[in-house]
């Protein structure tokens, strides 16, 4: 279970975020423990790219090296109607050193940040789960479910998950990291409600020999919005925007065993349907496709939480928002949140801070999803932009990989900039 040294921080989630919340907090020697419900990281999930201000975060944590020698470096996004090439954000200047859109897939980042975290002293609980948290003043308490596979039936054998044991354990605070589902935030009664409709993606990843250089590509039509990732070791992913087929929420669920297990789930995740798709809405993709290792029709909602928490239990990433795939937004303003609520914390058990302060990071959150998301209000277009580019500016914003004065940035080179609601 949780050990004989009692933890400050209990991290519920074993993804990105919550290693990335658990990594600052050890690396300020804190006690913490991390518990995922989960019996290993996925082998299969859908973000696979670190914004440069995620970069720079990880270098911080020593890990950046490792992560630039694996991933593969994109610097700029070209933008695509279906026959042409219409404009170009660049994410650094010719020749700038700066750094780059580093794409790699999420399991790959997971090990990275799991194995600096077993170096710093903690491993990650797998196989437990929290199946209760009652929130008190002075913390929470939380019971631990330790799990285990059992075979049950007669006629037919099989294999489930059964609580071998439970634990209730008392904890200063708690960093829900737990996903759109998240326990933690259903146990503060914290809603999650719709704030936009939620998008269908059919995504396929192969070889290819096509050269995409360092550019991510985005294919906007009149309806969809398809994305073009370039990926380490000669293979590419698509994700095209279905209009006319429903996806269910548990597609969002990580494949934890690394096959292609995508064709047997949705049999119309063929070759031919790939090849179609890429015609209509691609027709300049020249590549060869060679070996589909991973397919999944995936659907993704756009939900913020009317809250980020309260007193001493709090959420970062998607237990508190979730948002389009395109920009890989989520994920890294998940990032930044953790390690900024890691260090806040931090600052309570360590220096005696006042855990009221954690309330900006409340409204911090709030006030940078409403924008992100476009509660707020719609983003707006300079005159001399082009017309298409303002016509699109909704849709674009939430491809974009960046996010705070880098999305501002990034959005300028379009002619796009947020809506001001003190304007007349």
């Amino acid at each position: 279970m949780l050990g004989k040294t009692k933890p400050e921080v209990l991290v519920v989630g074993a993804g990105p975020v919550g290693l990335m919340a658990a990594l600052t907090l050890a690396k300020q020697d804190i006690p913490v423990a991390v518990v995922d419900r989960e019996w290993r990281t996925g082998a299969h999930s859908y973000a696979l790219a670190l914004h440069p201000r995620s970069l720079m975060l990880l270098a911080e944590l020593g890990l950046l090296e490792e992560v630039l020698d694996t991933a593969y470096r994109v610097r700029r996004v070209g933008i695509y109607d279906a026959r042409t090439r219409r404009a170009e954000v660049r994410l650094a200047a010719p020749g700038d050193a700066a750094l780059p859109l580093a794409v790699m897939r999420q399991d790959v980042l997971e090990r990275m940040l799991e194995d600096a975290l077993r170096r710093a002293g903690v491993d990650v609980l797998w196989n437990h789960a929290v199946s209760r948290l009652v929130p008190q003043a002075d913390g929470a308490v939380a019971t631990v479910d330790t799990l285990v596979k059992e075979s049950v039936g007669y006629a037919v054998a099989r294999t489930e998950w059964v609580v071998a044991r439970s634990q209730d354990v008392h904890v200063p605070f708690v960093i829900g990291a737990d996903g759109h589902r998240s326990l933690v935030r259903r146990s503060l009664d914290i809603d999650f409600p719709e704030v936009g409709p939620a998008q269908h993606f059919a995504v396929f990843e192969f070889a290819t020999d096509l050269d995409l250089s360092d550019e991510l590509r985005l294919i906007v039509g009149e309806e969809t919005t398809d994305v073009l990732w370039p990926l380490p070791d000669g293979h590419c992913r698509w994700s095209f925007q279905l209009v006319d087929e429903a996806v269910p929420p548990s597609t969002r669920t990580k494949d934890r065993i690394p096959v292609d297990i995508g064709g047997a789930r949705y049999p119309r995740l063929d070759l031919g349907w790939l090849r179609e798709l890429m015609s209509q809405r691609a027709p300049w993709f020249s590549g060869k496709v060679e070996r589909i290792f991973w397919r999944i029709m995936v659907r993704f909602e756009r939900r913020l939480a009317t809250a980020f928490g309260r007193d001493r239990v709090w959420l970062a990433g998607d237990a508190g928002h979730l948002t389009g795939p395109a920009g890989m937004q989520s994920m890294n303003v998940g990032l930044r949140e953790a390690k900024q609520l890691a260090e806040m914390v931090a600052g309570v058990v360590r220096h005696g801070e006042p855990v009221a302060q954690l309330r900006e990071f409340d409204a911090q959150r709030l006030a940078e999803w409403r924008s992100l998301l476009g509660v707020d209000g719609p983003w707006t277009c300079d005159k001399q932009a082009d017309p298409w580019l303002g016509a699109l500016a909704d849709r674009l914003i939430p491809c974009l990989p960046a996010s705070g004065t880098d999305l501002r940035a990034a959005a300028k080179q379009l002619g796009l900039q947020p809506h001001d609601p003190s304007s007349p």
